[in-house]
């Protein structure tokens, strides 16, 4: 209890003087799908600026008519509304208001349903694909600064994991509107290698212009949005050597900044850290071992995350086996410069070996400024150490305030064992937790589970309205399981969170489905089952309408379907973008191993109020100049 109280006198003597985060100013996000044959679901956001109970008007105009206001009292629930008067012969736009001091303001851009628009809860992306590729992962950010959120898509064809030699097809990123208009192309080039682990991409505004930029590692013969090449194009350093046949072991290595509305290269650098030595970046057990092939020499993570509380930097990884690097980058007023380099230098450090295939961001000791959780490891903003539970590595990672009766954050995680010395039993004495959870902050073990055991897998996210706080489930728990460690039901069916049918707890998406624990299929759809390469979705965000979540998946090789709910919610809550953790997980969401985003605060309805941002909406550009607002 002491604990408690003294963690919570922390916060409140410090919010005072955190510094406000500069976020993208998002319009009003006005999505409407006509879900049934004589209907039109309508959904709009709150902003995290915006005070809670924001009344709001809502218009439709039909045709070349006059606009009709549909509701009668201004509404104060949920931001949604279904239209079921609308002619749908014609061109429907609906247009939502705010309404402060007793009078509408602001204004957005309008949605235009158009006219025998199909039945369906999804928008239809058309995309240029290049011969032989197909859409995996994609991100999202506002580019132009329009107040509308544009898709960074990473189109792939042949890829490889790190651990097998072989020629991969380049690596391209493309980034579209959301009516499909093709901004720029990159490719990256043949001194680029695909796979998982490789091609980690970061999109978030870094200099607070109101424009998003986008970062990712670079190379010799790498081509920009505008046909630019980086460093020499005549050069390939790919090996011909049949042990480590098509891996790039040699040559230049470079850290780009492109623009992210033109895809030109704003700023390029030196990749920190070398891959030298090749030979120097393993650990002690199984798959912390070493090698000189190329494999645990490139394995890559990436994040965005605001180490001074005020604007984001981009952090390259580099290993986790063992020596594990990473590096903090600023990119200020058409500047890029090195902020820290992490560097555990070898497998004796107690840092060494603790990350994931997958990593988070949140500020987990409540100052202002953002903490780099590293699987089984957390990194402060300042580029120390803050602690290692000393768990090693995992596949999956998942932070929150997953118990809400503990102070601050908690991470749950499962891990692997590691060492070759395992029986087939899958066991190994005194190998440690199989899964754990630990308070974000000091470190604090507050479970092991699976003791002895190799887990590959796991999640924890609130999805039992009947028990307080989060579940969690892993790799052969044979059950749900409360963040105590208790046995409270059967193993749900889905392992991918997502907030979907209106109540705060959250559901679980697989296979083209929605899940509801304990309630079954809520939600299905043919085609919705078609994402990235590993099954899952291009990527899950709150990107447009009320704060609940879209899915984007391809509907064939030329289309991304972005799904968007139709079920009606009386539940208020401003755009999950304006949570700042939330927003870095976006971020960082499609790199290597894909996990769900986190929320900084816990949601469910036995919560209490969702706490207010503690942010500052960058303005939109206006004649090349921006101000905060």
């Amino acid at each position: 209890m002491k604990k408690q109280l003294f963690y919570l006198l922390f916060l409140l003597l410090t919010s005072s003087l955190q510094a406000q985060r500069l976020m993208e100013k998002l319009d009003r996000g006005v999505v409407a799908v006509r879900h049934a044959p004589d209907s039109v679901f309508i959904s709009w956001r709150l902003l995290g600026t915006e005070p809670e109970n924001l009344p709001f008007n809502i218009y439709r105009t039909t045709g070349s008519g006059k606009a009709v206001k549909l509701n009668g009292q201004p509404l104060t629930s949920g931001t949604n509304w279904i239209d079921t008067k609308a002619d749908l012969t014609q061109s429907n736009t609906y247009i939502v208001k705010a309404i402060a001091s007793g009078k509408e303001s602001g204004s957005h851009k309008p949605f235009v349903l158009p006219a025998n628009a199909p039945v369906r809860q999804y928008l239809s992306l058309p995309l240029q694909t290049p011969a032989g590729y197909r859409p995996h992962d994609a991100s999202a950010g506002d580019l132009d600064g329009d107040g509308e959120y544009e898709l960074i898509l990473h189109q792939v064809g042949k890829g490889l994991d790190n651990s097998f030699n072989g020629l991969t097809d380049i690596p391209v990123l493309q980034a579209y509107k959301q009516n499909g208009t093709l901004l720029w192309t990159i490719s990256l080039g043949k001194n680029i290698r695909e796979g998982e682990h490789y091609t980690q991409f970061i999109v978030i505004d870094m200099d607070g212009d109101g424009k998003a930029e986008v970062a990712m590692k670079t190379a010799d013969g790498t081509i920009d949005g505008q046909g630019k090449v980086i460093g020499d194009s005549t050069k390939d350093y790919r090996s011909k050597e049949a042990r480590t046949l098509g891996k790039v072991l040699e040559g230049p290595e470079f850290f780009t900044i492109f623009n992210g509305e033109t895809g030109a290269a704003l700023a390029t650098t030196d990749y920190i850290p070398s891959r030298y030595p090749i030979d120097g970046w393993g650990g002690p057990g199984g798959n912390g071992g070493n090698d000189n092939t190329g494999n645990r020499v490139d394995r890559f993570l990436a994040c965005a995350a605001y180490l001074d509380g005020k604007l984001p930097s981009v952090v390259m990884c580099r290993g986790y086996y063992g020596r594990t690097v990473l590096a903090a980058w600023d990119y200020r007023n058409g500047k890029l410069t090195s902020r820290w380099v992490f560097d555990t230098k070898d497998g004796k450090n107690p840092f060494s070996g603790q990350g994931n295939h997958n990593l988070t961001v949140t500020d987990v000791d409540a100052d202002g400024k953002d903490e780099i959780v590293y699987g089984a490891m957390v990194v402060d903003d300042n580029g120390k150490g803050l602690f290692t539970t000393g768990f090693r590595h995992g596949d999956a990672l998942h932070v929150s305030d997953l118990d809400p009766a503990k102070p601050g954050l908690e991470v749950f995680g499962p891990h692997e064992i590691e060492d070759h010395s395992k029986g087939d039993s899958g066991y190994v004495k005194d190998a440690g937790p199989g899964v754990a959870v630990y308070s974000a902050r000091t470190g604090e073990v507050y479970f092991k589970g699976a003791i002895d055991t190799d887990v590959a897998g796991g999640v924890a996210e609130n999805i039992d309205p009947d028990n307080p706080g989060a579940e969690m489930w892993w790799s052969g728990s044979n059950g749900l399981h409360s963040m105590s460690g208790q046995k409270i039901g059967p193993n749900p069916t889905g392992n991918w969170p997502i907030w979907w049918d209106g109540d705060f707890t959250r559901e679980l998406m697989a296979a083209g489905k929605v899940n509801k624990y304990k309630g079954g299929i809520i939600w299905s759809s043919p085609g919705a089952e078609r994402g990235n390469q590993r099954g899952g979705a291009n990527l899950v965000a709150d990107l447009f309408g009320d704060w609940r979540e879209e899915m984007i998946v391809s509907g064939g090789t030329n289309e991304l379907r972005i799904y968007t709910t139709v079920i009606p919610t009386t539940r208020r809550l401003y755009t999950l973008m304006h949570d700042p953790q939330y927003r870095l997980s976006i971020a960082w969401q499609n790199v290597a191993y894909n996990q769900p985003p986190h929320l900084s605060f816990y949601l469910g309805d036995d919560m209490k109020k969702a706490p207010k941002p503690n942010i500052v909406l960058v303005k939109q550009p206006v004649n090349g100049k921006v101000a905060s607002k």
